[in-house]
């Protein structure tokens, strides 16, 4: 007993830095709104840091900074959001052009932090170089003819820079045939194998371990470091999100706000920078997530504001705000629905 509570109270300052990581993603998503609603004009009546009951405010000249109880999102509450409003600072009011700055501005400033924290993780780690560190007894690596010391520059036609893109291309190759090109003593060998399914970890392999050889990176390089990994993980969560919708994810594969907080306090215990790295995934993932065309998320006042763009026809402000008024309520009972499983079917890592 006494040793679980020690553990506990060891593991204090890894849960506060996972609840200000996530709180991080949810405080620069609802800035985004924010910002654009003063740029443009549009009167903001409170800022919500969380979902629920409040827990405290701050009443500033014209809109509400509130903290709630759970700490599962956030939102920007609008004038005319929810309807037609007479008041001209209302959302409602605003031009087409003037909404979609609005409703984009939070994805676009996740996507903005995950650049800005994957650069900071590869100005102060570098990366793990696509060096073979050692070749695996009887796997394709080895019956393909690929020896430690070779270097992956090419899979597919496709460059390979790192380690990580090498691992990811490896795991969507879904088993299929791989075209690679090696450096071995200064020249160019191609080697094609086939990847085989680790049924352990339910992921493909071709049999190498890395070598671990780290290449540094200067300012510049860090920024281009952000820019691509921000770029491959947004593939791959749209990768997954399709997967997701047509019904093929396994419920494993999915997790909500507690799976998340633990996730992130494991990844607070393995050092400040594994945290970043796991808060910038994060950051492009719920930016993506909010692009999903449906009612109450940013997407679906996008796909709408988009079809008034397009048709020149202005849709009805009482209508929309009733199809988003449902859509709010279908999110939280899927949130809850989340929620009951993260309890009852924690993820497991």
């Amino acid at each position: 007993m006494a040793s679980s509570i020690t553990g506990v109270l060891t593991n204090i300052p890894y849960y506060i830095m996972a609840m200000l990581a996530f709180s991080l993603l949810i405080i620069i998503h609802e800035l985004g709104h924010f910002a654009l609603c003063k740029l443009n004009g549009v009167k903001v009546s409170e800022f919500s840091l969380g979902m629920g009951p409040k827990l405290f405010g701050i009443k500033g000249k014209e809109t509400e900074y509130l903290i709630k109880a759970f700490p599962i999102g956030g939102y920007v509450k609008m004038e005319g959001e929810e309807g037609g409003s007479d008041d001209p600072r209302a959302f409602s009011n605003k031009t087409p052009l003037q909404k979609l700055s609005i409703v984009s501005a939070g994805a676009i400033m996740n996507l903005v932090l995950a650049v800005v924290l994957f650069a900071i993780v590869g100005g102060a780690k570098g990366y793990i170089l696509p060096i073979i560190g050692e070749v695996s007894a009887n796997g394709p690596a080895q019956k393909a003819g690929m020896q430690a010391g070779d270097e992956i520059t090419k899979v597919n036609k496709v460059n390979i820079d790192r380690w990580d893109e090498l691992i990811n291309v490896i795991y969507a190759s879904k088993g299929e045939s791989m075209n690679i090109e090696v450096l071995r003593n200064s020249k160019v060998q191609k080697i094609t194998l086939k990847p085989v399914k680790n049924e352990k970890e339910k992921t493909f392999m071709i049999g190498v371990r890395v070598s671990g050889v780290e290449k540094k990176l200067n300012l510049g390089e860090s920024v281009v470091y952000g820019f691509d990994q921000t770029i491959d993980t947004a593939k791959q969560t749209f990768g997954f999100f399709g997967t997701l919708f047509k019904g093929k994810a396994s419920a494993d594969d999915v997790g909500g706000p507690i799976s998340i907080i633990k996730i992130s306090t494991k990844a607070a215990q393995s050092g400040v920078t594994t945290l970043l790295y796991f808060t910038a995934l994060m950051s492009v993932q719920l930016g993506i997530f909010n692009v999903i065309p449906f009612p109450a998320l940013d997407g679906g006042w996008i796909f709408m504001l988009l079809f008034e763009i397009i048709t020149g026809k202005k849709l009805d402000d009482n209508k929309v705000g009733v199809i988003n008024y449902i859509g709010f309520m279908i999110l939280m009972a899927f949130m809850v629905v989340i929620i009951i499983k993260d309890i009852v079917s924690p993820l497991k890592f």
